[in-house]
């Protein structure tokens, strides 16, 4: 990989591991639900006016409007509002061990010993999370291993799915997700109008970072980058995210570190490269040639 595409490759994780710092600050002072639903009117009203859908694709979107909208990225808003950063950014990594799973029992898929073993490893991490005295509460916990969930389903639809631009498909899905959102903040939220009105830069930077920095900026390079070079070049280095959300989260919100936290984050990561890259079928292949 080129000097500059390993910079822009880390300016990407970079903005993601921010982006739950970002969402960790906006909850503090929006309700989650109202925080995801202004989120999805920002990054409508960016991208839809220039994407066209087909029906075919229309269908597919309402959706992963509920997959990926309210699934995964509501459930994660309110899961990060009673976790620490790095804690949110680690357990939603299980959404690639999870779409594993999913796509050797859906699709027939095989999955390599290796691969397996990943998983197992990646799985087993959530129990040190839920044993370290700083984590969060088992419903946080739970909250974002469905948000994890429906990210593994979102790939799984998309992959069976026609094909749509990640753009055109993250302003869409946001748009159709709105209503959803909107209803589920009327029922288990109040005080919106207030928490808008009251809001600080912190909250607002939430919501906008996540829109604009996180969708749009940094998923329109990782994109690019996918059509530079081979998907298994480029995903393994998704796996930095978290572990920069770790730090960021320990030097810019206090979050504590501790022997559990860590050994936990250690077995989701290293459990899902394992899982993403297995060294067992690199070295054949180095092998070969």
């Amino acid at each position: 990989m080129a000097l500059r595409h390993f910079l822009i490759v880390i300016v990407v994780v970079t903005i993601w591991a921010f982006n739950v710092v970002a969402i960790k600050l906006g909850v503090t002072e929006l309700p989650p639900l109202l925080m995801t639903l202004l989120r999805f009117v920002v990054v409508a009203v960016v991208v839809v006016p220039f994407a066209r859908i087909t029906r075919q694709q229309f269908r597919v979107l309402v959706l992963l409007a509920f997959t990926f909208g309210f699934m995964h990225f509501s459930l994660l808003f309110v899961g990060t509002r009673y976790a620490d950063a790095g804690t949110a950014a680690i357990v939603v990594q299980l959404g690639t061990p999870f779409a594993m799973i999913m796509a050797a029992v859906v699709l027939k898929e095989k999955l390599s010993v290796i691969e397996v073993l990943g998983i197992g490893l990646s799985l087993s991490g959530v129990f040190f999370l839920a044993g370290s005295p700083s984590s969060a509460s088992m419903l946080a916990l739970a909250l974002l291993l469905i948000s994890a969930l429906g990210w593994a389903l979102t790939n799984i639809i998309v992959k069976c799915s026609v094909p749509i631009h990640p753009l055109t498909m993250a302003g869409w899905l946001s748009l159709l997700a709105i209503p959803l959102v909107a209803a589920a903040s009327a029922v288990f939220e109040t005080g919106q109008l207030a928490a808008v009105e009251h809001a600080s830069w912190k909250g607002w930077l939430g919501v906008f970072y996540s829109a604009i920095g996180s969708s749009v900026i940094a998923y329109s390079l990782w994109y690019w980058l996918l059509k530079q070079y081979p998907v298994n070049k480029v995903m393994p280095y998704s796996l930095l995210s978290p572990v920069f959300a770790i730090f960021f989260g320990a030097v810019l919100l206090g979050d504590s570190l501790n022997p559990w936290k860590i050994t936990g984050a250690s077995l989701i990561v290293g459990g899902t490269l394992l899982a993403l890259v297995n060294p067992l079928a690199l070295f054949k292949r180095y092998q070969t040639e």
